[in-house]
């Protein structure tokens, strides 16, 4: 392909992308190795150039754009060479018009950098949509630290993640043979920080109300040295079924997993009610801390799918408290620098639970920022994604 043609290519796959956003249709990724697929004649190069191409674009439009070309017209403002590859040649962009409109650039719209936490200053923008490292966890079950930096040199390891290793960004550290092994997962160091947040030990029982895939609840039985009895359960059965092969490549042996149908997950648990001695709520919520992984996410958030996921968050940890033993504890956790998802939100649980207490010191010194009953970790601030999180104590 030339390299005019590998313009108009990831042009016509930003379409794609921003007609998904506004539908909530497929990820960027998805689109992405869709459109690949259907253009075989792309060549290895070709594809890596397409999609530096595509995510510059989506990490400089603010929102949905009308069109992949005004995205891409941004990209051109501010890159002279790519500006020249609007030439009219064959299966290339035509030339810029005069005053064509352009999307609007900037790190998110007005309306959506209100709802910020106050936390998040001017200076977070850049980090915010900066390509993120690769983080992974050693896990303890098989493995140590001291493993990865002997499998990665080219890495360091994550400060105060005792478990952390930090490598460039694109690292295909899972085609590695030790991962098929089970000797590490790739997990953020903010998933890291909240996983080890919990605090739980190796006696009583665990429950990951929003387990997923199962990252943090393979992230929980290696800091428990897989001695602590846990259950994951999910409403999603194609992601928690990614657990049960997860936690037998990493030893993992006490992990229970349970499908749970929306809307009845308190009577589906009525087997645990006031026995887990460690809740985690993980909560499906805007995913504004994770950009730099996701950028396009900016371009989804509408207010009704913001007040969805609010109205979920205060109706999993309403099911997570009930969970509770007396002298027990949560760790609610979104990856949203949102304050209406994070200390809103638990400044609204703790007025509806009288007793309950959020406890100061859940993080390491250095990492995070209080906010409000919890802990804002931020790209700037703390070298990982967004986070909110906050440990709440049952009274006994």
């Amino acid at each position: 392909m030339t390299p005019a043609a590998r313009i108009q290519t990831a042009i016509e796959i930003l379409d794609a992308i921003a007609a998904a956003a506004r539908e909530g249709g497929a990820p960027a990724d998805a689109i992405f190795a869709e459109a690949m697929r259907a253009r075989r004649y792309a060549g290895s190069k070709d594809r890596r150039a397409i999609r530096a191409h595509v995510y510059d674009a989506i990490r400089a439009v603010r929102s949905a754009p009308p069109s992949g070309r005004a995205a891409m017209l941004v990209v051109a403002d501010g890159d002279a060479e790519v500006a020249a590859l609007f030439d009219g040649s064959p299966y290339g962009p035509a030339p810029i018009a005069p005053d064509e409109p352009r999307a609007a650039p900037g790190l998110a719209a007005p309306a959506l950098i209100d709802l910020f936490d106050p936390l998040v200053g001017e200076g977070e923008g850049d980090a915010m949509l900066a390509r993120a490292p690769l983080d992974l966890r050693a896990n303890r079950i098989r493995a140590v630290q001291g493993d990865l930096a002997g499998l990665f040199p080219e890495g360091e390891a994550i400060a105060h993640a005792p478990d952390g290793w930090r490598l460039p960004p694109e690292t295909a550290a899972a085609q590695h043979p030790a991962y098929a092994e089970g000797l590490f997962e790739v997990q953020d160091a903010a998933s890291q920080y909240a996983s080890a947040a919990l605090a739980a030990g190796s006696g009583g029982g665990i429950v990951d109300l929003c387990a997923g895939g199962g990252g943090k609840t393979l992230a929980i039985a290696s800091l428990t040295a897989n001695e602590a009895e846990i259950l994951a359960c999910d409403t999603n059965r194609a992601r928690l079924q990614q657990l049960p092969p997860r936690a037998e490549r990493a030893g993992a042996t006490r992990i229970e997993t349970r499908l749970l149908n929306p809307g009845k997950e308190a009577a589906m648990l009525a087997d645990w009610q006031g026995r887990a001695t460690r809740v985690f709520v993980d909560a499906p919520c805007s995913g504004s801390g994770t950009w730099r992984r996701s950028p396009e996410l900016r371009w989804r958030l509408t207010t009704a799918r913001l007040e969805r996921h609010i109205a979920d968050q205060a109706r999993l940890l309403a099911i997570g408290a009930d969970l509770v033993a007396p002298g027990g504890k949560i760790l609610y956790a979104v990856c949203s620098i949102i304050a209406r998802e994070g200390r809103e939100q638990v400044d609204e649980f703790l007025k509806e639970h009288p007793g309950w207490k959020a406890d100061g010191d859940c993080l390491p010194a250095g990492i995070g920022r209080a906010a409000g009953p919890g802990f804002l970790l931020t790209p700037a601030h703390d070298g990982c994604d967004g986070f909110f999180l906050a440990r709440l104590t049952r009274p006994c």
